[in-house]
C-alpha cells in the first residue's frame, strides 16, 4: 500500500512530500533546532528514496525536453530535493557550528557558511535541473561582478570591515571606546555596515565600519572600566616639596569618588621660582564618573591647601614680577577660622552675619589622634563638629562608606534633632575640629523661633538626599517630627 502510494506516481508524491516538509519546517518552533533537523532529515531521506526508486538522478542533468509531459514535474521535484538538502545542511550548521563563549562570532560564521550553502544550491539547481553551463555563467558573471564591485565599493568595504571587526573582537556591545579622531562613548549597536556609539553628550554617532577600521581604537572597558585621570596642580613654593606632596596625597585619600586600589599617585613634575608643579594620578570606576571625580578632587585640593596654609601659584602664562611672588619666608598662609566654616555650612545659611559671628565665638577646638574613634554607630553627638584639618573615615558595619575632609561637618543631626549617628567616625590622620554645643546654639533658637522651622526643613531634605549618597541613609524623619524634636531639646 505504502509502496504504491509512493511509487505509483513518484514525482507527484515527491512534490507533495516536499511541500509538506516546507509547511512542517515553517510551523516548527525555531527554539527546537534538534527537532527541526530530525524532521528535515526524514523528509529529505524519503524524497531521496523516491528519486532513486524512480531512476532520477538529482545530481545529473538528464535533458528532459519541453515536449516531455513529465518535464515540469521533474524540474519541480529535483528543485525541491536540492532545497531540502540545503536546509538539512543548514540545520547541521545552526546546531553544531558553535564557538563557545563567542555567540556573535559563531552567528557571523554560521551566516557566512549558510550563504555559501545557498549559493551552492542555486548553482546546483541551475546546472543539474535546468542544464545551464555553470562555467560559462561564472565567466560571464565575473564581468558583472567586477562592475557591481566597483559600484558597491564603499558598501562592500563596510561589510568586510564589519566581518573583520566582529571576528577580531576589539570591542563588544557595552564597551566604552576612544577613537584616534577624538570620538568616544559606549558601543550600543554593531552590525555588518556600521557601529553606533552613544557619546557622553547623549548623542548617537554612526560610524561606517570601513572608516572605523582605519582609526586607532582604545578600549577603555578592558581589562576593566577603571579609568586613569591626571590633573596638574601648581602650588606656590612656600613649603618644602615633601610637605606639599603629603597635602596633595591627603586630598586624594579623602576623596570618595576615586578608586582606592590601586592607590592614587602624587608626582612632583617641576620646581622653579614661581611654582611647584604637582601631577595627581588617580582612577575612577567608569569613564562616566570622570567629571564628578575631577570636581571633587579639585574641591578637596583647595580645602586641604587652605587647611595646610598652602597657596595656589599664578598661571604659568601670567605676566608677573618675580619680586612680588610669595616665598617660604614671606608667604602669609590663608587662615581657616570657625566663622569661615560656619558660613560654608548649608543649615546656617539663614543666619545673619552677627548671629554667625556670635556662634563662631562660642566654638571650641578639639583634636583627635590617628585611629581615635570620634563617635560610634548608634551613638548621638550632642554637638556640631566642623573639620579644620585631617581626614575622617565613616564606617557602617564592616565597610567604609565615605570620608570627611577639611570643610566637612558632622553631628548636626544629634545637636539639632536628637538623631543617632548612622556611621562610626574614625580619624585616619590627626584631626582638628571646631565644636559647637547645644548651650551655644540655644540662644539663637530662643531669639528666633522661626529659625527652628528653617533648620528642620533643611535637615529633612538633607536626610532625603543621603538615601542616594555614598553614606548610608539616615532614619526617615519628616520636617514636622524634626521641628518637634528641636523645640523639645532647646525649649526655654
Amino acid at each position: 500500500m505504502i509502496y504504491d502510494a509512493l511509487f505509483g506516481k513518484p514525482l507527484v508524491s515527491l512534490i507533495v512530500i516536499g511541500f509538506a516538509g516546507i509547511l512542517v519546517w515553517y510551523f516548527l518552533s525555531s527554539q527546537r533546532p534538534t527537532t527541526r533537523l530530525v524532521v528535515q532529515i526524514v523528509f529529505f531521506a524519503v524524497m531521496t528514496l523516491i528519486l532513486v526508486g524512480s531512476g532520477i538522478e538529482p545530481h545529473r542533468f538528464q535533458g528532459h525536453g519541453s515536449e516531455d509531459p513529465q518535464a515540469l514535474l521533474v524540474i519541480v521535484a529535483k528543485t525541491l530535493w536540492w532545497v531540502h538538502l540545503a536546509w538539512a545542511v543548514i540545520g547541521f550548521i545552526r546546531l553544531y557550528l558553535v564557538l563557545e563563549g563567542s555567540p556573535r562570532e559563531a552567528r557571523l560564521l554560521q551566516d557566512l557558511v549558510i550563504g555559501v550553502v545557498y549559493i551552492g544550491m542555486a548553482l546546483s539547481v541551475l546546472a543539474f535541473v535546468f542544464g545551464v553551463p555553470i562555467g560559462t555563467l561564472v565567466a560571464t558573471s565575473g564581468v558583472v561582478a567586477i562592475i557591481l564591485g566597483l559600484a558597491l565599493q564603499n558598501t562592500l568595504a563596510d561589510v568586510f570591515s564589519g566581518i573583520a571587526l566582529t571576528l577580531g573582537r576589539p570591542y563588544v556591545i557595552g564597551d566604552w571606546i576612544l577613537l584616534s579622531d577624538g570620538t568616544e562613548g559606549r558601543v550600543v549597536e554593531s552590525n555588518w555596515r556600521a557601529t553606533h556609539i552613544l557619546t557622553s553628550a547623549n548623542n548617537v554617532v554612526v560610524l561606517p565600519n570601513s572608516f572605523l577600521a582605519k582609526l586607532g581604537l582604545t578600549n577603555v572597558s578592558r581589562p576593566d572600566e577603571s579609568h586613569l585621570l591626571v590633573l596638574t596642580i601648581r602650588i606656590a613654593p612656600t613649603r618644602m616639596p615633601a610637605s606639599v606632596r603629603q597635602v596633595m596625597l591627603s586630598a586624594l585619600t579623602s576623596c570618595n569618588s576615586i578608586v582606592r586600589d590601586p592607590p592614587p599617585v602624587v608626582a612632583l613634575k617641576g620646581l622653579d621660582a614661581t611654582a611647584l608643579e604637582v601631577e595627581l594620578q588617580f582612577r575612577v570606576t567608569s569613564p562616566s564618573r570622570r567629571v564628578a571625580a575631577r570636581n571633587e578632587v579639585l574641591d578637596l585640593v583647595y580645602r586641604h591647601c587652605k587647611s595646610a596654609g598652602l597657596l595656589l601659584a599664578v598661571p604659568a602664562a601670567a605676566s608677573v614680577l618675580t619680586g612680588g611672588l610669595p616665598t617660604e619666608e614671606s608667604a602669609r598662609p590663608p587662615r581657616v577660622t570657625p566663622l569661615e566654616l560656619i558660613e560654608a555650612i548649608p543649615i546656617f545659611a539663614t543666619l545673619t552675619a552677627d548671629e554667625k559671628q556670635k556662634l563662631a565665638e562660642t566654638t571650641a577646638v578639639r583634636e583627635f589622634r590617628k585611629g581615635d574613634v570620634i563617635v560610634r554607630e548608634g551613638e548621638m553627638l550632642p554637638s556640631l563638629m566642623m573639620v579644620r584639618a585631617g581626614i575622617i573615615a565613616a564606617r557602617h558595619g564592616d565597610g567604609e562608606r565615605g570620608r570627611l575632609a577639611p570643610g566637612d561637618f558632622f553631628g548636626e543631626t544629634g545637636l539639632l534633632a536628637g538623631i543617632q549617628e548612622v556611621c562610626t567616625l574614625e580619624a585616619l590622620t590627626p584631626v582638628t575640629v571646631y565644636e559647637i554645643d547645644q548651650e551655644a546654639f540655644a540662644p539663637l533658637l530662643n531669639q528666633r523661633p522661626a529659625l527652628a522651622e528653617e533648620i528642620a526643613e533643611d535637615l529633612a531634605s538633607r536626610a532625603e538626599r543621603f538615601r542616594d549618597a555614598a553614606l548610608p541613609p539616615e532614619p526617615a524623619h519628616s520636617a514636622h517630627a524634626i521641628l518637634k524634636t528641636i523645640r523639645t531639646i532647646f525649649r526655654g
